[in-house]
Order: structure tokens, then sequence, then C-alpha cells
């Protein structure tokens, strides 16, 4: 039988499609590990190798890759090979060992499809990973064995490749028929707004991330990439204003491992700085400049990594020399670092980064933080990737001797895999509403003679007075100042003008509620 891929064909490294071997490289780079297998022994001949193909997976092509082994039942092996940053190896195991359990779906709805009478939304037992219910591990007549063989990078994984290939040989075929199972699709429509506007203000990580969700499943919109469809918005901000984590109980409702997001925080700003050469300043240079001597380096199945581009790849350590312009100067304005490499990033078609500005800045009285994605996963992204800068600002804000401040992200294009609509209206679903206070004051609304008073007010102070026979015309004297910014705040504060303009034609008294 022929292997032949259902999804993501243009993305698989496929070696003899009469093999019986699929190798998963979870997050490294799969010519890297083919690469690593060549110098393991094994036999890569298109015509004679017992691998079929090799593939990624990050986590969310998990759906896929089920997909493809169960219309290749041949393949009677799965060797995970690879750098498994994100978990996904665990999952693949627990889904064959443990199964699915069904959860609660929250607004999740799934169109229907012909012949299945409905589908859900389950866990795979034992991890966070979400997945529809129409591929079972009970739908494998003979499931593959997985094999673990690490990290490839490592030497003793190249010993273990050999050897499990020495000894290596194929199942016997039952002749199982190839199963082709749908891709669920979720229904969704988006509301209509300025997809380029939206802005998030929260005071934790976690709350602001939830709303990030929720604006894209509302208001995204969707787009075609070579990579296949996404639901986006653009230049979307969001600004936490306590940057200093959130409880391990919190995340894990989320599915979220405080773990996991301490070794990316770990990894984000590590350094192997062996020697520092401390030059003497010159005129073009900035006084207490360090060149940076180091022994960092890039794994080799990566194109990048942000320690990297942070510390080494411009021949500069940026994080220190950040520490050394907000010491000499606090209210330096020059605490700025790009991570994209013009000369590399612009002509390379893959391997780009996505978290490309960093911006520092004393502002009342604490180090606050600007960063800047040219692109974001939504859903397995975001969070991860601000948990690595506030490692970044508590490792500056230490040196300099100052309180960390709010962290601004500002994400040029911020999507979600419209396949994972899921997982995101589940996290939609668990959304509550909170009252927030304007940041920019309240409103004392009364009666004084013939007209409709009110002060805009902040704390004990009052900021403007605004006087009209109408709730209209206050409402415009209002807008024109731009005096409110929370919804809510507007929607009250019509509903009091509308009653002090009725009690005020009514002759009656009027008291604010």
């Amino acid at each position: 039988m022929e292997f032949i891929p259902l999804h993501f064909g243009d993305r698989l490294t496929i070696i003899n499609p009469q093999g019986t071997v699929g190798v998963v490289t979870l997050w490294s780079k799969p010519e890297y590990v083919v690469e690593r297998f060549r110098e393991a022994g094994v036999d890569l001949d298109p015509a004679t190798s017992p691998i079929a193909v090799f593939g990624t997976l990050y986590g969310n092509g998990l759906r896929e890759l089920l997909r493809n082994l169960l219309y290749n039942p041949q393949l009677d092996t799965l060797l995970i090979c690879g750098h498994d940053r994100s978990g996904s190896a665990n999952e693949l195991s627990a889904f064959f060992g443990e199964g699915l359990e069904r959860v609660e779906a929250g607004p999740t709805r799934y169109r229907h499809l012909s012949g299945i009478a409905e589908i859900f939304t389950c866990r795979i037992r034992g991890t966070g990973r979400l997945i529809d219910s129409l591929v079972q591990s009970t739908d494998f007549k003979a499931p593959p064995r997985l094999i673990t063989l690490g990290d490839p990078k490592e030497d003793n994984t190249l010993k273990g490749i050999h050897n499990f290939f020495a000894s290596y040989q194929p199942a016997p075929f039952r002749g199982t028929d190839r199963l082709e199972m749908p891709l669920p699709e979720v229904e969704l429509q988006y509301f209509p707004s300025n997809p380029r506007s939206h802005q998030v203000i929260q005071d934790t990580p976690l709350k602001a991330w939830v709303e990030i969700i929720f604006l894209l499943t509302r208001f995204g919109r969707r787009v075609t990439l070579k990579k296949g469809e996404r639901i986006e918005l653009q230049n979307v901000k969001a600004v936490v204003e306590k940057p200093t984590g959130d409880w391990s109980n919190k995340l894990k409702d989320f599915t979220f491992d405080i773990e996991r997001l301490r070794k990316y925080q770990a990894e984000i700003i590590r350094s192997k700085i062996s020697r520092e050469l401390k030059r003497r300043p010159t005129k073009s240079s900035l006084k207490g400049q360090i060149d940076i001597l180091s022994e960092i380096e890039l794994r080799p199945d990566e194109a990048y990594n942000y320690g990297d581009r942070l510390r080494e790849h411009f021949k500069i350590d940026s994080l220190q020399t950040f520490v050394t312009r907000l010491k000499n100067d606090p209210e330096d304005r020059k605490a700025y670092f790009t991570l994209w490499d013009n000369r590399k990033d612009l002509k390379s078609r893959s391997g780009n980064p996505c978290f490309v500005s960093l911006f520092f800045r004393k502002f009342q009285d604490k180090l606050t933080m600007t960063a800047t994605f040219r692109t974001h996963n939504a859903l397995d992204g975001w969070l991860r990737n601000f948990y690595g800068l506030m490692a970044i600002q508590k490792w500056v804000s230490n040196r300099v001797n100052l309180p960390q401040g709010p962290i601004t992200v500002i994400s040029h294009s911020i999507s979600i895999d419209p396949r994972e609509l899921d997982r995101a209206l589940i996290v939609v679903g668990k959304r509550k509403w909170r009252m927030h206070l304007d940041p920019m004051g309240y409103f004392r609304v009364s009666l004084d003679g013939g007209e409709i008073f009110v002060e805009h007010r902040y704390e004990d102070v009052t900021l403007a007075e605004y006087r009209g026979r109408s709730a209209v015309a206050l409402q415009h004297q209002i807008a024109r100042d731009l005096a409110l910014s929370d919804v809510n705040h507007a929607m009250y504060l019509g509903r009091q003008l509308a009653r002090a303009e009725s009690a005020l034609k009514e002759g009656k008294e009027f008291v604010q509620d």
C-alpha cells in the first residue's frame, strides 16, 4: 500500500511511499532529523528505505496526523524523534494509550456532517489537548507502535536510531482498508468592527489572553495564507498592568503547564557568556557599551531562538546594554532593540522571528516594557510569549533597581486556526464579565434650574462641567472631549442622562442611580 497524505502533503518529507515507518519530528526541522538518521546509517533510498515519511507535530496538527494514519494503515511504527517543546509527544502517546474524554464545550458547535449524528469536543485523557470526537483510538484496527528515540541532537539518540533499524522487521500487514475521516468545522461568523482597532487592558496575563481569544472569535476576519486559513486581527494592543504571573491552578483551568512556562522563561533569557570585553567608550559609542564574546549556540534544528537574537546574533547583549543605558540615564528613551535581521529575514522564506522589537522606559517610577510581534499564534503562542517577556523585564528591572511596570504587547497579525475554534470557544465560554472602573474618571449628574448639570470627576477633583437641556446635547459634548473610555460606563451614563432629561421635562426630582 502506498503512503498518500490527506493533509499537509506539501509539508511532509516523503522518503519511500512503500515504507512502513513514520517519523514524528515534533518541533525539530524534518531536514535536520533526516540528516541525523543518515548519520546513524539508516537506509534513506526512496526505493528501499523502510521509512515512508518524516513530519513535524507542533500540537495543532494532531488531528491531521491521526487522519493521515487512518488513511495509511500500512504504517506499523511511529518513531518520535525531535525537540518536544510543547508536549505534543505526550499528547500523541496519551491518545493511543488513554483515549478521549468528553468535555463541556460551552458555545462550541460543529457543522453537521452527513451520516454523523453529533460531534463532541473531547480532551485527550491526562493532557490538556482538546480535539474533536470523530477520531477515536478504537478506530485503529492495528494501532502503530510508538517508539520515543529522544532529541536528535544527542549522540545517544543516534545510537538508538541505529539499533532500532538494525533489528526492525515490518509487522505483517492485515490488509486493513483505508479510512477517510473528515475534519469537522466549527460554525461561527464574525461581527463587524474595525479589525485594526482592538485593545485589551487587564491586570494579569491570563485575563488578557482570554480577552484576546474572545476578540478573535467575535471580530476576526478569515484570510487564506500559504499554510491555510486563519482568523485574523491586525495591530491588537494588549496592556497587562500587573505582569507578575498567574496562579498555577488558574493556568491549569486553561490547560497551561506552569513548569513549561517557567522553562520557556529560562530559555528566552539564557546566556552562556564566557568572556566579556569592556572597551573604552569613544565619541561614537555608548558609554559602558559591552562587546560580547560568547558561547551561545543555536540548536542545530533551530533557525533562530529569541535568546540568541537578544544576546548574541547581532554581536551585542541587548539585555546587558539595556541595563547599562538605564543605569547611566534612568530617563533614557533609546533602550530599544530589534530582533529582526533585515539582511537575513527579508530574504528567508521560513525561520523568521515573530518577536521583532523591545522597548524599555522608566514611566511613573516603574520600568515599563513594550514588545512588538510580527505575527502571533493566539491560542498557543501569545501567553507563552508573554511569560517570556515577563522574564526579560524582571532580569532588567532587578539590575536597574526599578519595580516592574505594565507590559504592552502589539501584535501586527494575530490569528487562530479555524480548525482550532472548538478550543478557542471553550476558552471564551470561561470568560466572565467583570465591571472595571473607567480610568478616565466618573460622572455626577443632577438638575440645576432648567438644565441638566454633569460633573466629570476623578477621585475628588472636578475635571470638567457640562450643561444642557437634553441628553443628546450632553452626549455630544462628552463624546467631543473623549471623556470616558469604557463601553459599560458609557451605557450607564446614557441611562442617567435619559432619566435626567425625563425628570426635567416632567418637573420631577432626579436622583442618580
